[in-house]
């Protein structure tokens, strides 16, 4: 499984007085994708977080093509893109779920950092961890 698919709906407090989604809030929803698809291969943030794994976000990126409304049902296709020794990154695709349309494309990128913020190599900080992720990435 190199992705993962998360099912949410929009909340009014996402929304403007027209109901439409406010921009920043795809990047939230984004984290939630990503925080699913590291709990479906069996990995919490909150595991990296007690091995003294921590992981920001260095890059972020999206485009926006339609916009999100109040109540509506999203489906967030989040891909894990690539995996480094010291970051991954992560690919976005956020449709509304009845009509099958695409309604942003996003990616993010992450470095492996300890407590202290310092760059870690994940293959020696932790090769379990590592080859987890590795082997997600393989899959097909």
């Amino acid at each position: 499984m190199k992705h993962n698919e998360t099912i949410m709906r929009v909340r009014y407090k996402d929304t403007d007085q027209m109901g439409v989604a406010y921009y920043a809030n795809y990047f939230i929803w984004f984290e939630v994708g990503r925080a699913e698809f590291m709990r479906a291969i069996g990995l919490t943030y909150k595991q990296l977080e007690e091995n003294q794994i921590f992981l920001p976000v260095i890059e972020a990126y999206c485009k926006y093509k339609n916009s999100a409304r109040y109540d509506d049902q999203l489906r967030i296709v989040t891909t894990l893109k690539f995996l480094q020794e010291v970051k991954m990154g992560f690919q976005y695709e956020i449709f509304h779920l009845e009509k099958n349309l695409l309604l942003v494309q996003g990616e993010t990128v992450h470095a492996f950092v300890n407590k202290a913020g310092k760059p870690v190599v994940l293959r020696k900080k932790n090769p379990f961890i590592w080859k987890l992720l590795r082997d997600k990435l393989q899959e097909i």
